[in-house]
Order: structure tokens, then C-alpha cells, then sequence
């Protein structure tokens, strides 16, 4: 039975009925309209109160009037309960009015007496319900019920579209005003009621003054019984449910098809409605939020009391407000009939009814039925009010019965408007604005209190759009601002200067049209365009239209001609008579004058000729009078017309305007929007004339957003965050990017001076939401839910999400519905992550010159190639799983559609979708991005979590990929490989043969080895993680948002991207705050984590202290306490050591590895101490050391704890590093033998592979770094073809950056070009900013020190100054002082000393930025290399302070070479520069020391590069030569490119002398 009622449900007659009365759906009407049917009844009105004064509270509160939703939600609450318990007593719920509802029990006269008791019990268990309850809010909400009974008419009328249904008569006012005599929990019987009833069952209580009483119990005999009485009375109800049905609400639940009976209750049903039915649309899914236009029309008649005399006049009324509304997009949701007339409510802007000029058709509608109705016999008084504003739009009722309406504050106000205001039609101060239209149209009326609202604003009478437009209204709309220049339209500004140029010295026409939608700025173009016409031979004249110029006949030339005869400056007719007469007198008889009577609004006497004149005749000859004007007017000074919104140019003035650039020669510049229609035939002959330039307005470039935010804001820059937002969210649209500001502002996001703004906006943020929404309406209801659904999402979303999200889709249907709205460009679609990236990264261009309004197009014969295109879309859609709206304002706008609950539940169907694939790519092998950290917070809404899968698989016999690992950490064998009498030199060569046979095995292996595809963790962050934290932060799950904010941060740490990490380490600080009340573990660890990624972020970017203070406090939280003071310092040193001792004495071994909460914690601590001891080795104080020290031991034994190959390798590498580059030989060694021998015991696949290249890797990056440059190359190329053959290219590009390093300071410069070849090739098909970088930072090294050209100076210029302001690189300690110094270097060389200034300056700003990479130690000596040269001009020039600055750099060099953390490498060029110092001072002995040191170190280390030149150096320092002050610009002029040595024009070993001659005069010398 059940299953029969849920697919009765689903049939489209039961609900279509679900919307109508029982009194609709079993009623038999006659087919004339107007209708009337008589029949007596019993009706109750019931109101809830205190949701007026709620309405009050919620609609100001919130915004996006946010409030109604709750509203709603509480009002459906209560009236879901009222309407079931009405059903249940057999009622009929006639209509739903706002928080009000009308209920009928139909029945013959006798049996009026039983009903009505029926009916005071049905009202007395209503209160019952409200007793007990109080509102969430904290509101007390009662019901007030009124009971009449008698004779009831009704009224049936409409046209063939739709049907409406009205009760009237004396018990239908009589139960309004019994409702109205109610209090609080009251029932009131009508007096014909009281008459009526078995008043021995009723007890009583007399209103004052009243026939009407009140209700204050039932008191039946002590034999009575209810439910026999109940029964009884039902069987004269003729639809009561009964027998199979009894256990139904309502039989209309049970309605069979019937197609005859369907068509019939269509006609009461609105049509947006039966479109959501036809489309199978979910009745949650028809309640949103959305910006609409109320009209509330109210009709009084003089005599009110007969059906039959005011039915016709209703039904007149109807049919003119139904087909004037059916034209401007409108819908009639409800018609009332109570004492206050008969009153139609009216909407503009329902669901798939949005239009453009939503309000102005509004207000001409209003008008419109305004002037009808008043004209209607019977009518007495007609009252309309117009309101705009966001409303709830939506279901309210009971699932079997309920209606569509409207609720909020913005009802109320018209409603109220229409009332206190009679007999005019008014707008609220929001539809004034938005109208579009000329102030002198409205009339500002005395403000009245009225009831329910609060401040309703300015109230507006609307006094008619067909008033006489008066002169000097038609001015441009924007002022031109000296101090605010037009922004990013050069080009377009460039056209008008070269198209006037044209039209001054030519003799022929020319127009320059712009178009563009609302909001990119054509307007102040204009503005712009109208400041550079003027000039002395010629004359400007600017007009604004508006949509009204459209529908007045030749409007436009009206007002163009009345500049041109300067008559718009006349204050009084007689003046303009006056001026008229004494221009035409020589071009038109006297007898005509009266022709321009009407154009021009002036009282000439009529002559017999022109009455006799046709209306064509009389245009045709003003058309030629005004052609012989202006043929005149040429002749004295050109005219350049500039028309603002040209698409409001009336047919007959185009026609002129055609005619006009034919005959005479006139530049008239105009702009427009894309028009609705086909032009006019007119209007297309200029579009396509040869001399009409048509230039396509697009986005401004980001770069004038961010100039235009700075203007508006006036201040001198924006935070990046702020600039993204801007950009992303306008889209390039100049009006966006200022609404999104004023929201930003309006929300006090910002903070900033205030500036004047105009009192009347043309855009405000709710247009902002309309523009989108017009579009999202213009769609058919499936596109819309299909967008609707897409907005929760986000704005980029997968299909596979979608189809998860989107109710009762197939495939195929989203498909085809996905390509459609692909080609209306609401979406793009994208194959892949990076070509998503690479999409966002392309600016369009800004306009298309020449190219034709889209009107223009042939529509016929299209109709094929667009089913073709489609197919190849759809296929297209298919192949791509990435979606992204391609303008952030629809996705918002889809998104605020949305009601709270339903929001919800699609953020959590969206969030257990997503979990299942929040992980790492199966490339990196599923794991979380922070080490175990899903064992450590549980997070998961989806029941089935890993451990439970695996404990499926062991019960099967599985064995999982970490219980092997871990079970071969139990029993490692010791490797023989490394015998103790082996040299360095033998175990050189088993260790490069060892990776040698390693690649093999990966490039033949038939095995698993390779993975087939590259990561894909930066898609999986992109398309899972990050909409993941964000539905969980807007379900108010904070502590599952936080756990993805932290696995955002990590993400992009491990693909370096340190600003994004940032940026999502700053959403979880906030977050962690509100979650601090919580001391469970899982937070405790949450916090610790999120300080050890701060400090991870902070080391990137040089901000040691930060760092060293977070890692620390990371530790602290993770029960590992770092010491603070020597004492401590020294008794945690004994202790790790002997820790230390025991784990390497294999005792460790024998315990059982540690679970997956203690493996997250150790992982964590391991990360904090590989950082400290790199930050402790920075510092110069002594006893930094031995922290140092105890950082890397603590590193060691944590790892060693863990028993994961992974991390104890990574340790003893740290640990060897450490060592070294403190100068202990025997302990690194000792270290980088037992790292080796643990990899060999690895098994090679999977996740073995990954350590073998990672330890090549991390070896050569040492071995570059202390100065083994040979044994760094070797390294260095394996590691490199093993990560080119695990297809990473995030660890491949690092080892081609130190490899092609290497490489440059061998001299191996074949080798280097290939190496710097491949380096490029990545970062190109990867995107990758920083490889790119790095590539040029070589280039430069190649000019500077090398002696030929790869990439130009020019060149690597270039890219410095398009991308050193990319995140990436401002957030990466090193890359850019490098560059920066190297540019420097380039032009003191060159003595360009302001240039040098500018990079020097730069660079110096990013030298506090320490850390303890060889990058930054790249940068750094390239920053002294630059000091030095500029020492060099300083003591040329005999600066007073050059010894000082002398002594001051040698400091700053020798604290450099003796610091623990810079590598041997760079000790060469250090003490070449120490040793320049030093001769440049006078200081020989030092000098040579210094210069003898760098040629040993350089040979020692086979450092071929800096030993030519130190030989150079020591050569032409003492010899007696003179250098000539442009001796490096004849080298650089000189210097040759790659491809002519390669061909052999350029001797290799030429070049090695085109070196920089540092410049030395010891005999002139100042000191």
C-alpha cells in the first residue's frame, strides 16, 4: 500500500492538486468566465501571531534579508501542523496568505448546525498545539482563529492561460472580522455562526459591544461521544478519506491520470510552478532566496456586496493585468477578497522569469493596470505598490497540500504601500533606484507609519512614462574626475584619437561604436571620449538615453537637434519659438513652422497646409529640414555626436542617423549594449558600414583592477589575498570589482578613508546578484538545478561530484546539459589539473576591433551546425572531468539561491563523497600529506575507515603493504657490500654502480616499477581537499575543516609552494582558536602540526626566529621538549646519546613497531628537528653548536624509533650533512656508509625506489656543497634519470637546478646547455615558475662568468620584472637576491651605477632573509660580489666612507666562510672577493693569502670556473697594464651566443677569456 502511495505521489496530477483546493480539483464549473457558484459552509481564518514583529526581526538582521529563510522555516513549522490537523477534521485549506491561512468545511445548509462544532473542536486542538511550544527564537507564537458560516459564493475567472478562484460574501467578511476580534489563543464565532450552532455545546463569553462572541470551551453532555459524532458528520463530507483510505490526509493524494482533469487544474496553477513538476524537480528544490519585483495591486468597487456585479469587473481587471504581465515576464502568485477590496499579487522575477530590466517593466506593468483598472465600470479606487528587494520564494504548507509564495519584509512594504497610499501607484526607494529611469518621472510622497514596518524608506509616486520629456535632461551619466584617470582602455581610447584624426582631416562620416554588457565601463569611456573632443573647429554634443528614449518616436534626433539649435538651454517655450524662428527663417516657409510644434514642444500657429499633411509627410519633411541644418552647421564647424546606451535608439532615429552618415560628414561615437533583438534594419547598415569601426569591449587586465582598487580605496597598494579576490570574483568587469568592494566595505572587511560616493548608484550589490541571476533564469529549470547544484560544489568541481549531488540524473542527461551550458559560457571544461592552471594563468584580450554584434548573425540555416557543434561538445565534456564556472558572480549568485537546510545537506552529501578520495595519488602511494595523520584526528563521516578495511583483508588472507614493510624492518640484514679495507675511490664505484643497476632494473624490468602516470596530488589538492575544508567549514564542522586546512598546507609545502601554504595555515590559526576549549589528544596533535608547518613555512622564507619558535612550540605540544638553557642542553645530550647508542645497537629491534598515533607523533617530531639543527648551525654564537648537534642526534633517534627505512635514511643523511659541514670526517662518513647500506637491503619497488633516488639525490645536492663537484655531477645525473623515470618532476627540476650548477663551475658547458635544455622543457610542460627562474638565474651565471650568450641580458631582464612579484618566488628564500644580484652585478660591471642601485637595493631588502641552503648562499655571494664592485667606485671616487665600507664587507665575508652552514663550494669565490678587498684596501699580504686559498680550494675542489679566473685575477693585478673603463662593454658587446660556438665559428676556448678584469690601481691607491 505504502509503495502505491509513494508512486501515486510522484504522478504530476496529484501534484499539481497538492497546489489547489478540494474545491478546485473536485469542482464542476461552468467554462464562461466570469463563474459563480453558490454553496454554504463553515470557514476558519486562522493567523499566527508575532510573525509580523519576527518578519521585522529577521529581514533587518541579516543580510541577503537572509533572515526570511528562517522565517520560513518556522512558519512551515506551525502551518504544517495546522493544515494537517485541518485535514484530519475534514477542512478544505482554500488559500495560504503569508502566516495566514483560510479553511472551508462545504456542506448543505442542515448540516451547518454539527460542522460547526466539529469545526470549534478542529480550533480548540489548534491552540493545543501552541500551548506547550515557544518559538527557537524566543518569540511567543499563538493563533488567533475567526469561525463564520453560511451562504458562500464563489467566483471563477481568468482568460485561456489562467484560471484564479476567489470566495466572497457576507461570511467571508464576516470571518475576517471575527479573526480580527481575536486575541491571543482565541476562537470567535461570526454572529451568524453563533446563530447557527448547538449552543448547548458551547460555552461562551461576550465581546463588548459585539454580536461576534468567543469561544472558551466545548461542553458536551456527559453520553456524548466525539468520535461517533465525528463519523457521522464526515459522511456528508464529500471527500473525506474513508474506508481503504481513512489512513490518508487527503484523497486528492490518490488522483488517477487524467489528462482532461490535469489540463484543467494546470490553468490555477502558476506556470513556473508546472514547469518544476514537468521537469521532476524536488519540492525542497523550489524554495530559494532570490532579488524580485512586488506589485501589489488593490481594487475597491463601489458596491461590493453582489458577486454578479463585481465578477465581471474582476474579470476584466484579470485578463488585462494577466496579459500585461505575460508580456513583461511577470506572474499573478495570489488574488485575495476581503473587506479592503479584492487584491492581486503580483511578481517579477520567479524562478526562469528574470529579465534585464526587471523593475522598469515592473513599473510600466504597474502603470499600465493602473490606467486600465481606473477606467473599469465598477471600480472605485485602484492602489498598486511596488517594492524590490530579496524575498523568500518557495513552498509553504503541508506535503499534501501547500502553495507557492512569496515572504519578507519587501511584500510587506507594498502591501502596506498600497494600503496607506490609495489611489496612486508607489515604489519603495530600492525600485527607484533601480529603475533606471529620470528623477522627474517619480514625485517623493510625506512619509506615513505604517503597520509592520519599521522604515520602509522614501516612498516614490510613480507619475507615468508617457510625460513630455523635458530639454536638458539627456546629459552622460558619469562626470569626468581630473584626479581618477580611465584605466586600462588605452587601446580603446587610441581608436576614438586615430578615428577623429581621420574624420578632422577627411570629408567623409565615421562611427566608432563600443559594445559591452553592464558594468565594463562604457560609460565612463564616454565620459573620457568627450573630455578629448573638444576642441576649436569643431563641436561636441553628448546625450544619455534610457530604455524609455526607445519607445518615444525619433526621440534621440529630437534632442540632438535641439543642442545642435541650442534650444535645450531655453528656459520658457517663447525662448525657444524664438530661436527656432530666426534659424529656419531662410529654410522653411513660414506656414510650416508648426511641424516642429511637437518636436520641440513650442505653440507656432497651425496652417491649413500641414493639418491636411499625413504623419509620414510631416516626418519626412522635418527629416529634411534638419538635413539642410545640418548640412549648414558642417559647413562652419564639424559635429561629433556621442551617444551613450545607443541600444535605446529609436527605429526612426536610426533611420535619420543612416541617412545622415551618407550625406554629410558627422563622427558619431556611441556606446551600447548587445541588443535583445535583431537591429533594425537601419541600425545594421551603420554596424556593417565600411566606415563604422565596431570595437567589442572586454575584461580590464588584472593590473588595472589592482591600479583602479587602489584608486578607489586611495591608498598606494593592496594585500595579494585582496588583489586575488578582486580579480578572480570581477572577472575584469570594472562595476564587479566595485560592488565587491562596497560588500567588502559594507561587512567591514576593509578599513580604509571613506570617499564621497553619488547619492544615486546605478549598480548596487543586489544588481550585482540580478545581472547573474537573469542569466541563471534565462536557462530551463533542469540547466538551473543543474548550476544550482554545481554552486554548493564550488566554483571548480568534478563531473563525477556532480552526478553524485545532482537528484534523479542519468548520465546522458548531464552530459548534454553540462555541454549546453559549456557553449552558453557559464562553464569551462578542462581535461586535467594543469590545464585548469594554465586556463587561469591567460588573460583574454581586453576587445576585438571589427568585429559585429552578434545580432547581426543569420539565424536561419544554423540550426544543423549547431546540433553538430553540440555532439562534438558533448564529447569533449566527456573527456574532461573538470569543470569551472567562468564567472565567480554566477556561482555566488546560484549559491545564495539556496536555503540554509538545503545548503546542508548538499555541503554534507557533497563531504562523504569527496573523503573517500581525500588522500594522496596512488602515485605517492594514498597516504595522508601529513605522515598517518587520519589516525590521529578522526574526521571521517563515512563509517567504513581504513582500519576497518584492512581488518576485511586480513580476515581473507591479505597481507597489507605496511605489515611487509614493517616485517622486513624486524630482520634487517647487515649488508656486506662495504668491507673495511674498501678505499673512497672503491666505494665510489659501487655506489654509482649500485644506482647504475638501479636505473637499469627501471627501464627493463618487466616488473611494476615505473609508475604509469605522474603525481597527481596537486589535482587531488585542487578538486578534493580544498572543496572538502570548505564544505566542512560551511557545515560548521570546524574540526574537520582544520584537519584539511593542515593537509592543504602540507600539499603545497611538498610542491613549493610556500604562499598557499601560508595562506591555508592562516584559515586553520583561525580555526584552531575557535576549537581551543578542546584538550583532547587529536587537538593537542592538530596544534602541534599546525606549528611545525608554520615553522616549516617561516625556515622557507628566511624568518628564522619565527621558525625556531614555532618548530620549539611544535615539539613542546608533541611531548618532546626541546631545552632551553646549557644545563638542560648538556643532560638531554647524555640522554640521546645513550638513546642513540641503544637503537644502534639493534636492542630497539626487538620491540614491536609503533602504532600509527605514536608513528604520526614521531613523524611530526622528525620534521621539527631536521629544521632546528639547519637553524641552530646559522647562528654565529658558539654554543649554537651543540644545540645544533643535539637537534640532529634527536632527529637520528626519533627516526630510528619510527623503523621506517624512509626516515631513518633522511636522519642519517641530516646527520651525515651536519657533520661535514661542521668538519667532522669520521662521523659523516661513518653515517653516509650506513644510509648506503640501509638502501641496499630495500627492496626495489614502490616506495623503495623512491628512497634509492632520493638518497642519490640528497648525496649529490651534499656532495655539490662540499665542493666534490665530480662525485655531485655523477650523483646528480642518476638521481635525475631515476626521478625522470618515477615521473616527478617536482624532485626532478631540484636536481637539474644543483646538477646544471655543478656542471657551470666544471666548465662542462655542453653538458650544462643539455641539462639547462631539459630544465627548461620542464618548466615549461609543468608551469613551474620557480625551474624558470632558476634557468635564467644560470643564464645570467653563463654572461657573467662563462663568456657566451644562452638567453639574452634583455631577456632574463624581462622575466624578472613580469614575475618578481609571483608568489612563489617572494615566498622562496634565495632565488630572487639572486637574480636580483646578478642584474646588479651586470651593471656595475658595466658602471650603470642608478641601475645598479635599483637590484642592489632590491636585493639588500631580501639579505635579512637567512636560511641555510645552498640557494640562498648562491644569492648571497653574488650580493657581495656586487659590494665589492661597488667598493671598488666608492674608493675611485674617494668616498669619505669607503674604508669603512671596506672593512665592513671584509667582516661580512669572513663571517660567511666561517660559518657552519655555508658550503665549502662556495669558499672560492668568498676568498676571491676577500682577496679584491684586500688589494683594493692596500692590504698585499692578505691579498695574496686570500687569493693563494681560493686557487688551492679551487683545484682541490676541480673548480675549473673560478680558477681561470682567480688566475686572470692574480695576473692582472700585478701586472702594470691599465684597464680601460669600458673594457667589459667591448666583452659584452663581444660576447657570443651558444649556437656559434656550437657551430664551431667561436673557439671554446676563447671564450674562457671573456672574464670580467676586476679594476685595481695600487699605486693610487687612497689608503
Amino acid at each position: 500500500m505504502s509503495t502505491r502511495r509513494e508512486e501515486s505521489q510522484e504522478r504530476a496530477i496529484v501534484r499539481i492538486a497538492a497546489h489547489l483546493p478540494d474545491l478546485i480539483v473536485y469542482g464542476d464549473f461552468s467554462p464562461e468566465r466570469p463563474s459563480v457558484d453558490y454553496f454554504d459552509g463553515v470557514l476558519m481564518f486562522v493567523d499566527i501571531s508575532g510573525f509580523t514583529a519576527m518578519t521585522e526581526k529577521f529581514s533587518t538582521a541579516m543580510y541577503m534579508d537572509r533572515g526570511a529563510e528562517q522565517l520560513v522555516e518556522l512558519l512551515n513549522h506551525y502551518i504544517s501542523a495546522i493544515v494537517e490537523k485541518v485535514l484530519i477534521f475534514g477542512g478544505d485549506i482554500l488559500k495560504f496568505a503569508g502566516d495566514a491561512l483560510l479553511a472551508l468545511w462545504k456542506v448543505e445548509r442542515r448540516q451547518l448546525k454539527n460542522i460547526i462544532t466539529v469545526v470549534i473542536k478542529c480550533s480548540l486542538e489548534i491552540h493545543g498545539l501552541f500551548e506547550t511550544q515557544e518559538s527557537e527564537e524566543g518569540l511567543d507564537v499563538r493563533v488567533k482563529i475567526g469561525l463564520a458560516a453560511g451562504h458562500i459564493t464563489m467566483l471563477v475567472f481568468g482568460d485561456e492561460t489562467r484560471n484564479f478562484f476567489l470566495v466572497i460574501g457576507q461570511a467571508v467578511d464576516d470571518v475576517r472580522l471575527a479573526q480580527n476580534l481575536a486575541q491571543m489563543n482565541d476562537v470567535i464565532l461570526s454572529p451568524n455562526c453563533w446563530q447557527l450552532c448547538d449552543r448547548s455545546m458551547i460555552e461562551i463569553e461576550r465581546i463588548p459591544d459585539q454580536r461576534a462572541v468567543k469561544v472558551n470551551f466545548l461542553k458536551p453532555p456527559s453520553t456524548f461521544n466525539f468520535d461517533e459524532f465525528f463519523t457521522k458528520c464526515m459522511t456528508f463530507m464529500d471527500y473525506y478519506p474513508s474506508g481503504d483510505h481513512k489512513n490518508l490526509l487527503r484523497l486528492a493524494c490518490m488522483l488517477e491520470s487524467d489528462p482532461e482533469l490535469e489540463l484543467s487544474l494546470q490553468k490555477y496553477v502558476m506556470e513556473s510552478i508546472l514547469k518544476q513538476i514537468d521537469d521532476k524537480q524536488l519540492r525542497g528544490y523550489l524554495s530559494e532566496l532570490r532579488p524580485v519585483t512586488i506589485v501589489f495591486v488593490n481594487l475597491m468597487f463601489k458596491d461590493q456586496d453582489k458577486a454578479e456585479v463585481i465578477g465581471s469587473a474582476i474579470q476584466d481587471a484579470c485578463v488585462h493585468i494577466n496579459s500585461v504581465l505575460r508580456v513583461s515576464r511577470g506572474q499573478i502568485n495570489k488574488v485575495f477578497m476581503f473587506d479592503k477590496g479584492c487584491s492581486f499579487l503580483c511578481v517579477f522575477g520567479f524562478p526562469g522569469e528574470k529579465a534585464p530590466d526587471e523593475v522598469t517593466h515592473a513599473l510600466e506593468s504597474a502603470m499600465d493596470i493602473f490606467d486600465f483598472c481606473s477606467q473599469v465600470h465598477k471600480i472605485h479606487t485602484v492602489s498598486i505598490g511596488v517594492a524590490s528587494g530579496i524575498v523568500f520564494c518557495g513552498i509553504v504548507g503541508h506535503s499534501v497540500r501547500h502553495e507557492y509564495t512569496v515572504i519578507g519584509q519587501k511584500v510587506n512594504i507594498a502591501a502596506r504601500m498600497m494600503m496607506y497610499y490609495p489611489g496612486t501607484v508607489t515604489c519603495d526607494s530600492v525600485t527607484y533606484n533601480g529603475s533606471n529611469l529620470p528623477a522627474y518621472f517619480f514625485k517623493e510622497l510625506p512619509k506615513k507609519v505604517m503597520k509592520g514596518v519599521a522604515d520602509p524608506g522614501p516612498v516614490y509616486q510613480c507619475l507615468g512614462l508617457n510625460e513630455k520629456v523635458m530639454f536638458g535632461m539627456a546629459y552622460l551619466i558619469c562626470n569626468r574626475n581630473e584626479g581618477y584617470p580611465l584605466l586600462g582602455r588605452d587601446k580603446e581610447i587610441k581608436y576614438f584619437m586615430c578615428s577623429m584624426k581621420e574624420f578632422l582631416v577627411s570629408n567623409c562620416s565615421r562611427v566608432l561604436m563600443y559594445e559591452g554588457l553592464s558594468g565594463y565601463g562604457k560609460s565612463q569611456i564616454l565620459m573620457e571620449i568627450e573630455y578629448l573632443a573638444q576642441g576649436e573647429n569643431h563641436r561636441t554634443i553628448a546625450v544619455a538615453l534610457t530604455k524609455i528614449s526607445f519607445h518615444q518616436n525619433f526621440y534621440t534626433i529630437q534632442i540632438f537637434m535641439a543642442t545642435v539649435l541650442g534650444l535645450n538651454t531655453c528656459k520658457h517655450y517663447k525662448e525657444r519659438q524664438t530661436n527656432l524662428q530666426n534659424k529656419v527663417k531662410t529654410l522653411l516657409d513660414e506656414k510650416f513652422h508648426c511641424l516642429l510644434n511637437d518636436i520641440f514642444h513650442v505653440r507656432f500657429p497651425i496652417s491649413r497646409e500641414v493639418s491636411k499633411m499625413t504623419t509620414f509627410r510631416k516626418q519626412k519633411q522635418l527629416e529634411a529640414l534638419f538635413m539642410k541644418i545640418l548640412e549648414q552647421t558642417v559647413k562652419e564647424e564639424r559635429i561629433i555626436f556621442i551617444i551613450d546606451e545607443g541600444q535605446f535608439i529609436d527605429a526612426a532615429s536610426w533611420s535619420f542617423l543612416e541617412k545622415l552618415i551618407r550625406t554629410i560628414p558627422i563622427f558619431i561615437v556611441m556606446s551600447l549594449s548587445p541588443f535583445v533583438d535583431i537591429p533594425c534594419a537601419a541600425a545594421s547598415a551603420i554596424m556593417k558600414n565600411r566606415n563604422t569601426t565596431y570595437v567589442t569591449l572586454g575584461a580590464v587586465q588584472p593590473k588595472d583592477i589592482r591600479n583602479k582598487v587602489c584608486l578607489d580605496l586611495d591608498v598606494r597598494g593592496i594585500p595579494k589575498e585582496l588583489d586575488t579576490y578582486l580579480v578572480e570574483g570581477s572577472c575584469g568587469i570594472p562595476s564587479y570589482c566595485e560592488e565587491l568592494l562596497k560588500n567588502l566595505d559594507h561587512h567591514r572587511v576593509l578599513i580604509f578613508q571613506p570617499m564621497e560616493v553619488e547619492e544615486k548608484a546605478n549598480m548596487t550589490w543586489n544588481n550585482l546578484f540580478k545581472i547573474s541571476l537573469v542569466q541563471l533564469d534565462s536557462m530551463s529549470l533542469s540547466h538551473q538545478m543543474l548550476v544550482r547544484c554545481a554552486a554548493i560544489i564550488g566554483l571548480t568541481f568534478t563531473t563525477e561530484l556532480l552526478f553524485e549531488v545532482l537528484p534523479c540524473w542519468n548520465m546522458k542527461m548531464m552530459i548534454k546539459a553540462l555541454a549546453t551550458l559549456v557553449e552558453s559560457n557559464i562553464f569551462d571544461c578542462f581535461r586535467n589539473g594543469k590545464e585548469l592552471r594554465m586556463a587561469l594563468r591567460q588573460n583574454a584580450a581586453s576587445f576585438e576591433v571589427n568585429y559585429r554584434s552578434l545580432s547581426l548573425q543569420p539565424s536561419e540555416g544554423l540550426a544543423h551546425g549547431e546540433e553538430e557543434e553540440l555532439r562534438e561538445l558533448e564529447s569533449e565534456v566527456i573527456e574532461c572531468h573538470i569543470i569551472r564556472f567562468c564567472r565567480p558572480m554566477m556561482q555566488k549568485t546560484a549559491y545564495e539561491l539556496w536555503l540554509k537546510d538545503q545548503k546542508k545537506a548538499m555541503h554534507l552529501k557533497c563531504a562523504r563523497f569527496l573523503e573517500e578520495n581525500a588522500h594522496r595519488c596512488d602515485h605517492c602511494r594514498s597516504g595522508d600529506f601529513i605522515p598517518c595523520h587520519h589516525f590521529t584526528v578522526d574526521i571521517r563521516l563515512n563509517t567504513l575507515d581504513l582500519d576497518t578495511i584492512k581488518k576485511m583483508a586480513k580476515s581473507r588472507g591479505f597481507t597489507t603493504e605496511e605489515e611487509i614493510t614493517f616485517s622486513k624492518i624486524e630482520t634487517p640484514k647487515k649488508s656486506e657490500l662495504f668491507a673495511e679495507n674498501l678505499s673512497p675511490e672503491e666505494i665510489r664505484e659501487k655506489i654509482l654502480s649500485f644506482f647504475d643497476i638501479v636505473i637499469t632494473k627501471m627501464r627493463t624490468s618487466e616488473e611494476d616499477i615505473i609508475p604509469l602516470e605522474s603525481c597527481q596530488c596537486e589535482e587531488i589538492l585542487e578538486m578534493v581537499i580544498m572543496p572538502l575544508a570548505h564544505h566542512f567549514l560551511a557545515l560548521g564542522e570546524n574540526n574537520k575543516a582544520l584537519y584539511y586546512f593542515l593537509e592543504i598546507a602540507s600539499a603545497y609545502l611538498i610542491l613549493g609552494d610556500n604562499y598557499m601554504a601560508y595562506i591555508y595555515l592562516n584559515e586553520g590559526e583561525r580555526l584552531l582558536r575557535t576549537l581551543k576549549k578542546d584538550k583532547s589528544w587529536s587537538h593537542t596533535f592538530e596544534s602541534a602540526t599546525f606549528h611545525s608547518l608554520k615553522g616549516e613555512v617561516c625556515f622557507n622564507m628566511g624568518q628564522m626566529v619565527l621558525a625556531k619558535k614555532m618548530l620549539r612550540k611544535a615539539l613542546k605540544l608533541l611531548h618532546r621538549i626541546f631545552p632551553y638553557n646549557l644545563i638542560s642542553l648538556f643532560l638531554q645530550t647524555h640522554v640521546e646519546k645513550n638513546r642513540h647508542f641503544y637503537y644502534l645497537n639493534q636492542q630497539a629491534q626487538e620491540s614491536a613497531p609503533p602504532g600509527k598515533r605514536r608513528l604520526a607523533q614521531l613523524y611530526r617530531q622528525t620534521a621539527c628537528f631536521s629544521l632546528l639543527w639547519q637553524i641552530y648551525s646559522l647562528n654565529y654564537f658558539f654554543h649554537y653548536k651543540y644545540y645544533g648537534h643535539l637537534a640532529a642526534m634527536m632527529e637520528v633517534n626519533t627516526a630510528l624509533e619510527t623503523q621506517d627505512d624512509f626516515q631513518i635514511i633522511k636522519a642519517y643523511l641530516d646527520y651525515s650533512l651536519h657533520h661535514q659541514l661542521a668538519g667532522y670526517q669520521d662521523v659523516w662518513y661513518k653515517y653516509e656508509i650506513m644510509a648506503m647500506e640501509q638502501i641496499f637491503n630495500l627492496p626495489l619497488k614502490g616506495e623503495g625506489i623512491e628512497i634509492v633516488s632520493h638518497v642519490a639525490d640528497k648525496l649529490g645536492y651534499t656532495k655539490l656543497l662540499m665542493g666534490h663537484l665530480d662525485l655531485a655531477i655523477d650523483l646528480g645525473s642518476r638521481a635525475q634519470k631515476m626521478w625522470a623515470l618515477l615521473r616527478n618532476p617536482n624532485r626532478q627540476y631540484m636536481v637539474l637546478c644543483w646538477l646544471s650548477k655543478s656542471l657551470f663551475l666544471k666548465n662542462r658547458n655542453k653538458q650544462l646547455i643539455q641539462v639547462l635544455g631539459w630544465l627548461w622543457d620542464l618548466s615549461i610542460s609543468e608551469e613551474h615558475i620557480f625551474s624558470k627562474a632558476f634557468f635564467y638565474f644560470v643564464c645570467l651565471d653563463l654572461m657573467l662568468y662563462s663568456g657566451f650568450v644562452y638567453k639574452t641580458f634583455e631577456e632574463c631582464l624581462e622575466f624578472i620584472y613580469q614575475n618578481e612579484d609571483n608568489r612563489i618566488l617572494k615566498f622562496q628564500s634565495g632565488i630572487l637576491l639572486g637574480l636580483y644580484s646578478s642584474i646588479a652585478i651586470w651593471y656595475a660591471r658595466l658602471q650603470e651605477w642608478d641601475n645598479f642601485h635599483i637590484f642592489s637595493s632590491r636585493a639588500k631588502n631580501l639579505v635579512p632573509r637567512r636560511t641555510p641552503t645552498a640557494l640562498y648562499y648562491e644569492g648571497i655571494s653574488r650580493y657581495m660580489e656586487g659590494q665589492v664592485l661597488y667598493l671598488q667606485k666608492q674608493i675611485e671616487g674617494q668616498s669619505e666612507n669607503a674604508q669603512d665600507s671596506g672593512v665592513e664587507l671584509l667582516k661580512n665575508l669572513e663571517s660567511l666562510v666561517t660559518q657552519n652552514t655555508t658550503g665549502p663550494v662556495f669558499y672560492p669565490r668568498l676568498y676571491h672577493l676577500m682577496a679584491y678587498v684586500c688589494i683594493l684596501m692596500g692590504d698585499g699580504q692578505n691579498c695574496d693569502l686570500f687569493l693563494n686559498t681560493a686557487l688551492r680550494l679551487s683545484e682541490t675542489q676541480g673548480n675549473v670556473l673560478e680558477k681561470c679566473w682567480l688566475n686572470m685575477s692574480k695576473e692582472w693585478w700585478y701586472s702594470d697594464s691599465e684597464l680601460m673603463d669600458d673594457q667589459w662593454l667591448q666583452t659584452v658587446s663581444n660576447l657570443p651566443s651558444w649556437e656559434k660556438i656550437v657551430s664551431g665559428k667561436v673557439n671554446m676556448q676563447d671564450i674562457q677569456k671573456n672574464k670580467f678584469l676586476m679594476r685595481v690601481n695600487i699605486l693610487d691607491n687612497p689608503f
